[in-house]
């Protein structure tokens, strides 16, 4: 098999000739990764497209890249959108729609386009070349952190994004209409691409709970997560669909498969039971991660990751199955003889 082909037949809960590997659910490059020359000696199966930044994040990014490289300011893939849309998380957090009270304040707020044709230009293009490769492509959409419930809190602040969801939900539902409404137009632009798999991202997790009872998550997100996948596979029938967030999301697992949802990620072991989810589920969902602890990635031994992914591999199995670290390996602290572990183990027992 092809990655390409391994990575469909894991999403569509059947076994692969190996489990096939990732490194997260938008990247990053293991040649950002790897010392000069590694990166072409290790499989990796899935590549990442994404929108183009704004200009707002370009002025950013590059300011960024102004600061000392032992600077820790998070994830730049993240941080980068800050601008583009007035959230600033520093000493004082700004909100831009922290003073919002009814649906028609949310009328004076700068909406970001998100949808304009230079931010997809050539994604298409990217796509077709790495199929040609016969690797598998998955495409992320723009957003401030997560598509409807981190946007919702970081425009709105956190206090009050969630007494809008309890005591508001005129104002919840009118904000998360348009963000439904942004994504599910770039999600169709993604599925008209060409990728295999639409990732959706909002962390609605905590490590022992989620931030939101399921029951709201039902009445406000359930319904517009569905038609921002519906809207991607009326273009795409085929695609696969890759739902992330962090920390315990168990209780929804059942509702995420019932409006498309094919794979879930990370599955951090520490907070998330692969096994029992396979004994509830069986292969659908797949499960895209499920391997090492922050602690271990970041401060374990190479050894102490290779028998995480022996493990995990035998007690999962092959089907429904796309291995990846359970955390981010964009901060400088994953040392490459961690990474380079798990991508050894992957190959010898996957």
């Amino acid at each position: 098999m092809d990655s390409r082909t391994r990575v469909l037949t894991a999403l569509s809960g059947e076994a692969p000739d190996k489990v096939p590997v990732a490194l997260g659910f938008s990247g990053p490059d293991l040649a950002s990764l790897a010392p000069a020359g590694e990166a072409e000696r290790y499989r990796v199966d899935v590549r990442f497209v994404s929108f183009r930044p704004s200009p707002e994040q370009e002025q950013f990014e590059r300011f960024v890249e102004s600061l000392p490289r032992d600077t820790r300011i998070g994830g730049q893939a993240l941080l980068r959108t800050y601008a583009e849309w007035g959230y600033q998380p520093d000493v004082t957090e700004v909100n831009p729609l922290a003073q919002a009270r009814t649906p028609a304040d949310l009328d004076a707020y700068a909406w970001p386009d998100t949808s304009a044709p230079y931010r997809y230009e050539g994604m298409a293009a990217d796509v077709a070349a790495y199929h040609e490769r016969g690797l598998a492509v998955a495409g992320n959409l723009p957003h401030l952190g997560g598509e409807l419930f981190e946007t919702g809190w970081r425009l709105r602040g956190f206090q009050n994004w969630n007494l809008d969801l309890l005591e508001r939900p005129e104002l919840a539902d009118s904000l998360l209409d348009r963000l439904a409404a942004m994504s599910s137009r770039n999600a169709a632009t993604v599925a008209a691409s060409g990728v295999d798999v639409l990732v959706l991202d909002d962390d609605v997790g905590m490590p022992e709970h989620m931030i939101i009872s399921p029951e709201l998550w039902r009445r406000f997100l359930q319904p517009r997560l569905a038609r921002v996948i519906a809207a991607a596979r009326e273009v795409k029938p085929d695609i696969r669909v890759l739902y992330h967030s962090d920390g315990v999301i168990t209780p929804i697992i059942g509702e995420l498969l019932a409006i498309g949802v094919d794979a879930i990620n990370p599955v951090q072991p520490d907070r998330m039971d692969g096994v029992a989810i396979r004994r509830a589920f069986g292969t659908r969902p797949a499960l895209w991660g499920t391997v090492g602890t922050h602690a271990a990635l970041a401060y374990g031994t190479p050894d102490t990751i290779r028998a995480e992914v022996r493990r995990r591999i035998q007690e999962l199995g092959r089907a429904g199955l796309v291995l990846a670290p359970a955390y981010d390996l964009d901060e400088p602290d994953v040392p490459w003889p961690n990474l380079r572990a798990f991508l050894e183990a992957a190959e010898e027992f996957g």
